[in-house]
């Protein structure tokens, strides 16, 4: 039990590495100067959504993991319903985090070709969003889903807490 745990944490590290830091160094190393932006010292601008999106990331990971006694991986989802800390605010804090560690990758090192990239994460995710995990998501939980998705958003965070 402990070590298929392990395996499906060692995924999910994967994964986000791949699509947070390997895929945007390579993009970064193969720039051609059409795309480089020159933003100067307000390129480290880049750092508060980098660590925002971190935080994001890790905290809302750990809210699955604990709370609903899975894991972010879409071959172990929780089993119950989590709306604790920022699921509260928004559907999909990680793939927020993502987008905004992405965003800040842009500012810091001054890249539109990262700009493009984050861009395509966000249709990515939105369509695995919509056409996988809302629907199963629906399926598994129900009505509390569904008011659920009535009252938060599925991107921007709303100011109140969902209750």
């Amino acid at each position: 039990m402990i070590a298929s745990k392990v395996l499906v944490w060692a995924i999910i590290v994967l994964v986000h590495g791949s699509v947070l830091a390997l895929i945007p160094y390579l993009l970064i190393r193969a720039e051609i100067q059409v795309f480089h932006l020159e933003i100067g010292v307000l390129r480290f601008l880049g750092w508060p959504p980098i660590l925002v999106g971190s935080l994001l990331i890790l905290w809302s990971a750990w809210d699955l993991t604990r709370a609903g006694k899975g894991t972010p991986a879409p071959f172990d989802p929780p089993k119950e319903f989590v709306v604790k800390s920022f699921y509260r605010f928004v559907r999909n804090p990680m793939y927020l985090g993502d987008l905004l560690v992405l965003m800040g990758e842009s500012l810091l090192f001054e890249s539109a070709l990262l700009v493009f990239y984050t861009l395509l994460m966000l249709c990515v995710f939105h369509l695995f969003i919509v056409l996988h995990e809302e629907p199963t998501l629906r399926r598994k939980f129900g009505e509390a889903y569904e008011r659920y998705c009535r009252m938060v958003p599925r991107w921007i965070p709303r100011r109140s807490a969902y209750r």
